[in-house]
């Protein structure tokens, strides 16, 4: 018996690299996989290619169960249809995982507006598209009385959380994702439907020539720690029933670890008030704020009290 026994999910961007080791991984615990890639180029150049269609005979010659689907995760019908022929060719849609992407790499003073519109239509538009009509279902099922069972499994970056130099495109739809699975995740809860997303670090052809630590090395042999498949074992458990208590998390899985990503806190230790008690002035905050960020200006050695 697998933990993913029954359950029927969509996984974006199936084709290659991490997701489709998502897809072999889901397949392996009983899943019904839908793999969903247009077989682009890493660019979002379209190509002769067929990537979703190898990942589903590799997973029916494992003796596993799968369908293929090349639509574009940016086309917003074309998302309503996925989830409408998901659930009519199997009866239900269980869960989805949004994995699709495309880079764009450009610092921030070359980049086009083609550049900016293209990376965020198939990272953020892409990811939400896809949730909204998924969780349109669900709701309805919901809204009919019916027993829901819901996961979504986003997709964010390090880019996206810490940033990272001539990726100002990727990083903003990284962090999007980021905002967006906290809100889906509380607006969803009342249906059952969990939200979360991960952050994987991993060697890819996306990574190649990115300047990420490991990201070019030559595979070794045995495990390691840049394998594409390292968080595919997390997303399965996302997807799971044991992991219904858990949502609105950003999970990074780097190697054999998995950490929660915080998002964005409030630093007591850099706060400046009023020294009346009122509002700011801006002439105060000069002083107040660099000795915050303890940046003492001349003449001043002491920290803030």
């Amino acid at each position: 018996m697998g933990m993913l026994d029954g359950r029927v999910v969509i996984v974006t961007g199936g084709g290659r690299g991490i997701g489709r080791e998502h897809c072999l991984e889901l397949a392996a615990h009983g899943a019904t996989v839908v793999v969903n890639d247009l077989g682009t180029g890493v660019r979002g150049e379209l190509r002769e290619e067929a990537p979703a269609d190898e990942v589903v005979a590799e997973i029916r010659a494992r003796g596993g169960d799968a369908m293929a689907d090349d639509s574009s995760v940016s086309d917003w019908d074309a998302m309503q249809r996925l989830v409408a022929h998901t659930v009519e060719a199997y009866g239900r849609l269980d869960g989805i995982v949004n994995n699709a992407g495309i880079l764009r790499d450009r610092m921030l003073t070359s980049l086009t507006e083609d550049d900016i519109d293209a990376v965020l239509a198939v990272h953020l538009k892409g990811t939400i598209a896809l949730t909204k009509h998924a969780c349109d279902h669900w709701r309805g099922l919901a809204k009919a009385g019916e027993p829901v069972y819901g996961r979504v499994v986003n997709t964010t970056s390090g880019s996206g959380l810490f940033g990272n130099v001539g990726q100002s495109n990727y990083a903003a739809a990284k962090a999007g994702i980021a905002g967006f699975t906290i809100v889906a995740a509380m607006e969803m809860d009342r249906y059952g439907v969990t939200v979360n997303a991960i952050s994987p670090l991993a060697a890819t052809r996306m990574t190649a020539g990115s300047g990420v630590s490991g990201a070019d090395d030559a595979p070794a042999a045995g495990w390691s720690p840049m394998d594409p498949g390292n968080a595919s074992p997390v997303v399965a458990w996302l997807l799971s029933p044991a992991a219904g208590w858990l949502t609105g998390a950003v999970l990074r899985v780097e190697g054999n670890a998995v950490q929660r990503v915080r998002p964005w806190e409030i630093d007591d230790a850099v706060t400046y008030r009023s020294r009346s008690g009122e509002r700011l002035t801006a002439d105060e905050l000069d002083v107040g704020l660099r000795r915050a960020f303890r940046l003492f200006p001349q003449g001043i050695t002491s920290k803030p009290q």
